[in-house]
Order: structure tokens, then C-alpha cells, then sequence
């Protein structure tokens, strides 16, 4: 959250602020977060005007079918890898027919998931440009790793979005 006047402002607002801005609209692909994301975008008044829809697509086969993730991809990696992010996030782009695909996903615990610790969580936002993936192993229980996950997305498709301190043109991406 940043200050607003001195309160404290959601960073979905924050996020719904800069797809305004430029006139964009999102979609978001969960996993991990199980529709923390979608939640929090669509609890700010006026998210209708930017926000078309999300997909929660826990299961594998789901992302295959729902997101256009590869059955190779998820065959040799799992679900819990940064192209699998990345696809996610193109995925929803495409089929909810946005401007920005936001995506998540990870392990919340307690046991591992294709051979990734607890707590590592992968995000991503497709644009025009192309994608953006983040990566964090957080710590703490289910619920604090999926709200961190779904902040992480949040914070990093305003980056992106509004271009915050990246020194690059609004919209311009790299895969990382």
C-alpha cells in the first residue's frame, strides 16, 4: 500500500489507477493464489471500467486447457516454473481478450510441489510488449504466501503498467 493524503491506499487501486491511465484492461490467471488477485482488484470501486475477468486454474490440466500452457512445458517442469507463469499470463491475455494478463503461480505449503520448497511463488504480467516474471521464495503459512504472492503480482504489473522506475518506455518488457 502507498499514502494517499495520508491514508493508506490498496495497491490494487494503485494498479487500477494505471490501467486507466492508459486506457488498458487486465485479466488474471491464479494458481497459487486461488482468486486473491481477481478479489482484490475487484473489491475497488470502479474496477468493471479495467478489470474483465480471471481464471482460476489450480489444477494442470487446467492451465493447459483453459490457458494455453504447453502440456510439455508442464510435463517436463510442473506448474511451479517462471515459463509456466509466463504462458499463463499470455494465456489469459488471449483468452479473456486484455490489454495485461496477470499470473500466479507456486507452492503455499505445506509440502513441496514438483520439487520447489514451500513459499516459492512465480508471477508474471503480459502486455503488447511482452512478459514480465517475478520470483520470490517467501516464508509463513498458506495464507501469508499467497497474500504476498498476490501483492507480489500486483506491485509488479504497476511496475510495469505505469512504468515505475524501470527507465523504460510504459508497456516495454523483458522475460526475466
Amino acid at each position: 500500500m502507498s499514502p494517499v493524503g495520508g491514508e493508506e491506499r490498496p495497491i490494487a487501486a494503485e494498479l487500477l489507477e494505471a490501467l486507466r491511465a492508459r486506457r488498458w484492461t487486465v485479466g488474471v490467471a491464479e494458481s497459487l493464489t486461488g482468486g486473491l488477485v481477481t478479489a482484490a482488484l475487484i473489491d475497488i470501486a470502479g474496477a468493471s471500467r479495467s478489470v474483465r475477468g480471471g481464471v482460476i486454474a489450480y489444477a494442470s490440466d487446467l492451465k493447459a486447457s483453459l490457458l494455453a500452457v504447453p502440456v510439455e512445458l508442464l510435463a517436463t517442469r510442473g506448474a511451479v516454473d517462471p515459463d509456466v507463469a509466463a504462458a499463463m499470463a499470455v494465456g489469459v491475455r488471449a483468452q479473456l481478450g486484455t490489454d495485461v494478463g496477470l499470473a500466479t503461480t507456486g507452492v503455499a505449503g505445506p509440502d513441496q510441489q514438483d520439487g520447489q520448497p514451500p513459499g516459492t511463488v512465480y508471477v508474471a504480467v503480459a502486455t503488447p510488449a511482452g512478459v514480465r516474471v517475478g520470483a520470490a521464495l517467501l516464508t509463513g503459512g498458506r495464507a501469508a504466501v499467497r497474500a504476498a504472492a498476490r501483492d507480489l503480482v500486483l506491485t509488479l504489473a504497476i511496475d510495469v503498467v505505469a512504468d515505475r522506475g524501470t527507465g523504460r518506455p510504459p508497456g516495454t518488457l523483458e522475460i526475466m
